[in-house]
């Protein structure tokens, strides 16, 4: 966090670089630990019970999470935003909500759609793929909203303090 003291731009910009790199950090630990333990358990579950499929779709998904968070630590450059100027600092801040707040609304949408498959379930030919595939969503994407609602949530007090560093 910054302190309360008049905090230049390039301070600020710094510290909104490091918070998102730090948030890649956290979504690529959640992916490396659903791979392993998924990886592992995925390997040694009956191919026809719901535990199997609700652990390979872990694997699945998260190898997505993985290169989403690679992709955004390397994208990240705390060092090299120290030379924009407020009105490209404010449009940075923008984006960069704007994208957390739409994967919010999709990440409600992973849910719905993880109930909506263990609800299919009961009526499919191969029941076991969809209760398993429906739980994985249902926690890939209750993860990923409160990921990015929290991300946001602490994200977005920069921009009024992008505004105060500008007056």
């Amino acid at each position: 966090m910054l302190p309360d003291t008049a905090p230049t731009l390039p301070l600020i910009n710094h510290a909104r670089e490091l918070l998102i790199e730090r948030g890649m950090g956290v979504l690529g630990a959640w992916a490396l630990l659903n791979l392993v333990v998924s990886g592992y358990y995925v390997a040694r579950t009956d191919r026809r019970s719901a535990v199997h499929h609700f652990h390979l779709m872990n694997v699945a998904w998260n190898m997505v999470n993985a290169l989403i968070a690679v992709w955004g630590i390397l994208q990240a450059h705390p060092q090299q935003v120290a030379g924009l100027t407020l009105t490209e600092s404010l449009a940075a801040q923008a984006r960069t909500e704007q994208i957390l707040l739409v994967n919010a609304a999709l990440d409600v949408g992973y849910v719905l759609l993880g109930l909506w498959l263990r609800q299919r379930a009961g009526s499919a030919t191969r029941p076991e793929r969809l209760m398993g595939f429906g739980r994985s969503v249902i926690l890939q994407g209750t993860f990923l909203a409160v990921f990015d609602a929290g991300l946001y949530l602490v994200y977005h007090p920069y921009a009024a303090r992008l505004l105060a560093a500008g007056t």
